[in-house]
């Protein structure tokens, strides 16, 4: 086997030597073969350079079709191999990687012009052969007629043998020949296509340029033109083709003819038709697809003045679960049931619907009135999933969540309006699901700042955008500030200082919340550590921080912690690990396990948020916990004078019970003294608040815990 040629100049060649080897046997030259090789080489050269340039020039092929004339190749046979060489072998040799289907289209046209330029030539030729014929006529009649009758012959040859379909006709647009190609392609007589015009051949598809073009050249204005165009067979099918129109020209220079060359291209058209649609609609429903719906979302919003539109975007609730419980086949039948309903929903002219993948729809409404239209559109599909679906015996009930949006063409771009959506079907999903909502511009805006903030998490962590404030913890009974609890927040670039109601949620979703956990933590112990050496006379100060359940559950928060403590020389009972009622209430023995492993250590165990959950108060026997912390709407009734009597008896009540527990006791929201020392009256522990202290740096609870230590 032949090794492939390694360059380009080396596959020219290659192909050069193919060339020379089909047409060489039907040659009339008195050239060897490596010889008549030669003769093709720039020959092949001028082909290539023709099939990848940036703009097509079919007088390049024409000038190969003239040269091969001139090279003796007059035979019939010689033009059909060299036809067959450059269709089999010039993009395989000459194309490189380039684009196939466009190196492909262009090939064809080369051919085309091969052919005109070799018709042309050989016609030139011929018509300077009878010129000479006729100059020696006086002194060979005979010779003449002989050689004329020879000329005439090869040309009917080659016009009768070639595989394109080729017609002439006069300037008037009569056709006055035909070759056998042409009229297979056709399905046609002779007579029949020899009756036309070629002004009759018109075809709704044309394309506008098409028939300017043909006045351009019958006026000798261009010498040619390459068009896609249809025709009618007289059976009414349609036929399409890759038509090449040249003007052929007198000795004079003065038009003469047209000659047309044509390629059936209507199998290929076909197959681009039906790949084009399975491109575009989905396989399993056969709805429109998100490249489809997106080419109709473009449009309808790029649409003229006074044009709106309006999208409903349908996402089935907990389909999920049906395929999960039933099967992916059930799953598929369901949609393709789906699909079916939504079609009959979306029948009025601007109207489509489209499965953009899984179990999300759109539908799409456009023109003057869409804002009554999309809400009656959004109503018939609600309606139409109110039948439940049958499969394999079973009902099912179909709901699904529906964001709507609507508006005037021309202000928003298809991603930002399927984005907004998108944000508005979760927003329907969220409040229960088997509902619309309307797109709403601000809850837009809050969804695409937790987006943003989500993904910029991880970097942040990484750029230490996050810090710590303290709140003191402060001893009701002498004033003394006992501890501290560690609040961080993100100082986000653009958006200033957040604080941990805007991001832990987000941190909690996408997983980040342990490392972020471990940081804080790390970040608390030390600068516990740092208070112990630099304020030892303060007394000890106690750090607070906060575990989220997500911490809870990983196995490695024992050993983390230990490992922080034993690395920053912190004992243990100098931290306080916060948990909410809420992360606790039916834990079993395996999530409180680390928590009492902790309790063990020395680590106290604060019950936060206490009382804001429905709390089991018998639960309180084998939870590890040491502190209950009583949320701040336990002292929101001591704001005023005087407090509300039955927030002051479940105070004492929770104060007494845990008390009697052994728990300690600290509120949190305290914000004015009164409330203070009623707190302190009812025995409370220990209290922070904004009456104390707001968070703050560290050094600030430095010196409020040694004013309190000495006053």
């Amino acid at each position: 086997m032949t090794a492939e040629p390694d360059g380009p100049e080396d596959r020219l060649r290659r192909f050069a030597t193919i060339w020379s080897r089909a047409v060489f046997p039907v040659t009339s030259t008195s050239l060897t073969r490596p010889e008549f090789e030669q003769q093709l080489v720039p020959l092949a050269r001028r082909l290539s350079d023709a099939l990848r340039a940036r703009t097509f020039e079919a007088s390049e092929g024409q000038a190969v079709g003239a040269a091969l004339v001139a090279a003796h190749c007059t035979d019939p046979e010689a033009l059909s191999r060299a036809l067959d060489c450059v269709d089999a072998y010039l993009v395989l040799y000459c194309g490189e990687d380039g684009p196939q289907e466009a190196l492909r289209t262009r090939s064809a046209r080369l051919q085309h012009a091969i052919a005109a330029g070799f018709a042309q030539a050989l016609r030139e030729r011929t018509l300077a052969e009878q010129e000479a014929i006729s100059q020696a006529a006086l002194n060979a009649r005979s010779a003449v007629a002989e050689a004329l009758h020879a000329s005439e012959a090869r040309f009917r040859a080659v016009f009768e043998g070639a595989a394109i379909g080729i017609g002439i006709a006069d300037l008037e647009g009569n056709v006055l020949q035909v070759n056998g190609a042409l009229l297979r392609m056709f399905g046609g007589s002779e007579q029949s296509m020899r009756g036309r015009k070629v002004q009759e051949w018109t075809h709704p598809e044309d394309a506008p340029q098409v028939w300017r073009l043909y006045e351009e050249l019958v006026r000798g204005e261009r010498e040619h033109y390459h068009v896609e165009k249809a025709f009618y067979r007289p059976d009414g099918t349609a036929l399409w083709t890759n038509l090449t129109v040249s003007l052929l020209r007198d000795a004079d220079g003065e038009p003469q003819y047209q000659l047309a060359l044509m390629e059936d291209t209507t199998e290929r058209r076909l197959l681009n038709l039906r790949l084009r649609y399975e491109a575009t609609h989905d396989a399993l429903t056969g709805l429109p697809n998100r490249t489809l719906f997106f080419e109709r979302l473009e449009k309808a919003l790029s649409a003229g003045e006074g044009q709106r539109f309006g999208l409903c975007y349908l996402d089935l609730d907990g389909f999920k679960t049906i395929n999960d419980s039933l099967g992916h086949a059930a799953g598929d039948r369901l949609l393709v049931e789906v699909a079916d309903r939504l079609q009959s929903c979306a029948t009025a002219p601007g109207e489509m619907v489209a499965r953009l993948g899984g179990d999300e729809f759109v539908a799409l409404t456009t023109g003057l009135d869409t804002e009554r239209e999309v809400d009656a559109l959004a109503d018939r599909i609600m309606n139409a999933l109110i039948t439940p679906v049958r499969i394999d015996g079973r009902e099912l009930t179909v709901r699904g969540s529906i964001g709507i949006v609507e508006g005037p063409a021309g202000e928003r771009g298809p991603a930002e309006v399927l984005r907004s959506a998108d944000i508005t079907m979760y927003r329907a999903k969220s409040a229960g699901g088997n509902r619309f909502e309307l797109a709403d511009p601000e809850a837009d805006a809050r969804a695409i700042t937790r987006h943003g903030l989500t993904t910029a998490l991880p970097a942040a962590l990484d750029r230490g955008e996050f810090f710590i404030e303290y709140q003191p913890l402060v001893h009701l009974g002498d004033g003394s500030v006992r501890g501290a609890e560690a609040l961080v927040r993100w100082l986000h670039p653009q958006h200033g200082v957040l604080g941990p109601d805007r991001f832990i949620p987000l941190a909690e979703h996408t997983g980040l919340i342990v490392p972020l956990g471990r940081w804080v933590l790390e970040q608390s112990v030390r600068q516990a550590r740092a208070w112990q050496e630099r304020h030892a006379n303060a007394g000890p100060l106690r750090i607070n921080v906060n575990l989220s359940p997500c911490q809870l559950t990983h196995p490695g928060l024992v050993q983390d912690t230990v490992d922080i403590l034993e690395r920053e020389g912190l004992d243990a009972d100098a931290l306080c690990l916060e948990v909410t009622e809420s992360a606790l209430i039916g834990a079993d023995d395996d999530l409180l396990k680390p928590l009492r492993r902790l309790a063990e250590m020395g680590v106290d165990i604060a019950l936060d948020d206490f009382g804001t959950g429905y709390s089991n108060l018998a639960n309180l026997r084998r939870l590890p916990v040491s502190i209950l912390k009583l949320d701040r709407s336990f002292t929101q009734g001591m704001q005023q004078f005087p407090a509300d009597p039955v927030d002051l008896k479940i105070v004492e009540g929770i104060v007494s019970l845990a008390h009697s527990l052994d728990l300690a006791v600290t509120v949190e929201g305290v914000e004015t003294g009164a409330q203070a020392e009623q707190l302190r009256i009812l025995g409370c522990d220990t209290a922070q608040g904004w009456y104390y202290a707001r968070p703050g740096p560290p050094d600030r609870l430095h010196e409020l815990a040694l004013v309190d230590a000495t006053g």
